[in-house]
């Protein structure tokens, strides 16, 4: 497309992409730099000095400052940022603490031995370890003889242990192990019937089993790498380019701030990035051309928990129920992005660190892509052919700006998308690719089967087992201000009972705001219903509160029973729509310690308070789910499967924020010469308070 719309924003991006020093004032928000990292390893490590201690970093990660913190420095550019803290989660001599450091004094502020139920997140570093363990365990080197296999074409890797009603007072988990001759897929291979437990903290195996031995899947046709593809080939793709002849309509500005000049939509937005979490969108705000000022709409949202229950209950299978956030983090699992197969032509990569396991910044390149979007899509359009002798003919093709990050968690890839459209809407996109998790077996067709397979056949000896995908998000909207309001708008169908029309019924929108935690929580599907976030004390000048309405994606319940403990654990899928009063500490959905948890710290036990949330701060978390019934196509490789939701203005805008966005190059663009700004307004510290 040579001629478009140019997409206006303003962009805070704090990714440590530059060096850790710079001449821009930290946002108070901004991701912990490498040197950041750095300091609190050695104010930790001081404090409990090796080789005394057995200390490894579970979770480095901004200790977020209070909300009336943020908005006073927003507010006030002469005012003092927020003390720069991080919070610490340790494991040290079998123990969890949580540890505040304070970045600045060098200090610790708070160290607190967590004797609750359940786990922090795994690293890295020991999951490679316990990788290593199986090459020289003898039991296991018997039973990869016995079945004819090779040692070194066997890999292994880390499963979760989850909880199922027992005491439990070591940090372990399991290795199931592949085999790679022949094929790089390993997920496809797997040496079923045999199992190791790893004691972490002491790392060494503890229990082993080999209770069985089926045919391992055929390397035949797996390997999806392009060079061992053989003929025939297609189908043959032609690249589709996106010009911009005056460059991006966004820039990078140190580490910072991305600044873009002129025409017609403003957004703007902090980008962050947590260990744990990904991507963190804070103080999202649009510029509103008639009021001439930035208006709030999200003050903070990110994927809090991923739930992926698989669906057979056998002893190799039960356990499999992962939370892909809390056990393993999206932020460490996410990987380099490559130029123009992840992302377009025109896009910006940006790089990300967080803290290994000894507390060293690790750098992931290419973390984050950002980049303007022109898919062929319609933003707005009407043909008029009622007027006599004329035909008139108006049509915006539709831009939007896309912040993306891969997460590789084992056999899945989750493609995680933020799309800011002109429009002022937000589309929270998530793609899943990848490789199935599968179950070596007896079956080479369906006719074999005489039992439940707890999942479909793909190829011989290979089943590729049912499960689901729930991702939740938290979103802290402030639509125009803090204080907010749940409305369902309910469509309701009427009876015309009194002869007053030929008609016999219509629907009307009775609206119901929700006063409690209870009354907003929603199951989609059951009732025919709008959802709004609403201000109940701003409207526009027709008297309609202003809003942003939620726009789900399909309905999809989860099917496990309520008393089944891995759904105890992920209770906070039981309901699509939760809202609740805003509180710093409820952040992680499925709890704060999700490895070999009990569901007693999730987002369902924080709702159960039942809390007033009429005209409050609130946070809306939103569940994307999927049920995910494999099927040939998805072998070797699966194809993107892809969902989402939207948060769309509603009566936020007295009209159109976009009637007049400008086609570059055509007939309109002369008209608008005089009806924009040259240059767009300061963001203001990038909100008005």
């Amino acid at each position: 497309m040579a001629s478009t719309l140019k997409l206006v924003v303003f962009i805070l991006l704090s990714l440590c992409t530059l060096s850790p020093v710079s001449s821009h004032r930290r946002h108070p928000l901004d991701s912990l730099t490498p040197a950041e990292f750095a300091r609190v390893r050695a104010v930790v490590k001081k404090s409990y000095p090796s080789p005394k201690h057995n200390l490894t970093f579970q979770y480095v990660g901004l200790d977020e400052p209070d909300k009336p913190a943020i908005h006073s420095w927003l507010s006030n550019p002469s005012s003092k940022s927020p003390p720069r803290r991080a919070s610490v989660i340790t494991r040290l001599d079998r123990q969890t603490h949580e540890i505040i450091v304070d970045i600045s004094t060098r200090s610790i502020v708070s160290d607190h031995v967590y004797k609750g139920h359940g786990y922090p997140m795994l690293t890295s570093d020991e999951q490679v370890a316990a990788y290593g363990l199986p090459k020289t365990y003898e039991p296991f080197i018997k039973s990869v003889k016995k079945r004819g296999l090779n040692l070194s074409d066997v890999v292994c890797s880390t499963y979760t242990v989850g909880w199922f009603g027992e005491v439990k007072s070591r940090r372990v988990l399991k290795l199931l192990c592949y085999y790679i001759d022949g094929t790089v897929n390993l997920y496809l291979r797997p040496l079923e019937g045999i199992t190791l437990v790893v004691d972490l903290d002491e790392m060494n195996i503890v229990e082993y089993y080999d209770r069985f031995t089926v045919p391992v899947p055929k390397a035949e046709g797996t390997d999806y790498r392009a060079s061992k593809q053989k003929p025939p080939f297609g189908p043959h793709l032609n690249g589709a380019a996106f010009i911009q002849p005056d460059g991006p309509g966004f820039k990078i500005d140190g580490q910072l701030s991305v600044n873009v000049t002129r025409l017609w939509a403003y957004w703007v937005f902090h980008l962050s990035f947590d260990v744990r979490a990904g991507p963190i969108i804070s103080l999202a705000s649009i510029y509103d051309l008639e009021k001439q000022e930035y208006r709030r709409v999200l003050y903070r949202g990110f994927i809090s928990e991923e739930f992926v229950p698989y669906q057979d209950p056998t002893v190799e299978w039960y356990y499999r129920t992962f939370f892909d956030s809390g056990e393993f983090g999206f932020g460490q699992c996410a990987v380099s992005l490559k130029p123009l197969a992840d992302c377009p032509a025109n896009a910006v990569f940006l790089d990300a660190y967080y803290a290994g396991q000894d507390g060293t910044p690790v750098k992931t390149p290419n973390t984050f892509c950002i980049f303007e979007n022109y898919a062929g899509n319609i933003m707005w359009r009407h043909t008029e052919l009622g007027i006599p002798d004329e035909v008139i003919k108006e049509v915006r093709p539709d831009v939007s700006l896309v912040v993306r990050m891969v997460a590789t968690v084992g056999n899945y890839d989750y493609i995680l998308d933020w799309e800011f459209k002109p429009s002022g809407s937000i589309k929270f996109g998530v793609g899943l690719t990848g490789v199935l998790e599968v179950r070596g077996a007896s079956y080479t067709h369906t006719d074999q089967i005489k039992e439940d397979a707890y999942g479909t056949l793909v190829a011989e000896n290979t089943i590729g087992v049912y499960h689901d995908h729930f991702l939740t998000y938290y979103l802290d909207l402030d639509v125009d201000g803090e204080a907010n309001s749940f409305v369902k708008n309910n469509l309701e169908t009427i009876r015309v009972t009194d002869h007053s029309s030929p008609r016999k019924s219509y629907w009307t929108v009775v609206s119901e705001t929700a006063k409690t935690e209870a009354e907003a929580r929603v199951q989609l599907g059951l009732k025919q219903s709008e959802l709004v976030v609403v201000n109940p004390n701003k409207k526009t000048k027709l008297g309609n509160p202003i809003g942003y309405r939620l726009i789900p994606g399909p309905a999809t319940p989860t099917l496990l029973s309520y008393d089944d403990y891995p759904q105890l654990r992920g209770a906070f899928t039981e309901n699509n729509v939760w809202v609740t009063p805003y509180n710093k500490s409820e952040k992680w959905a499925g709890g704060l310690y999700t490895d070999q948890s009990r569901g007693d710290d999730t987002l369902a036990v924080w709702s159960h308070r039942n809390r007033n949330i009429e005209n409050k701060d609130i946070v809306l978390w939103y569940t994307v789910g999927f049920h995910h019934v494999p099927c040939q196509e998805d072998f070797p490789l699966m194809p993107t499967l892809s969902s989402g939701f939207e948060i769309r203005p509603t009566n936020f805008f007295e009209s159109n924020p976009v009637l007049k966005a400008v086609h570059i190059g055509s007939t309109a663009t002369a008209i608008a010469k005089d009806g924009f700004p040259k240059s767009g307004p300061p963001p203001s510290r990038y909100w008005h308070a």
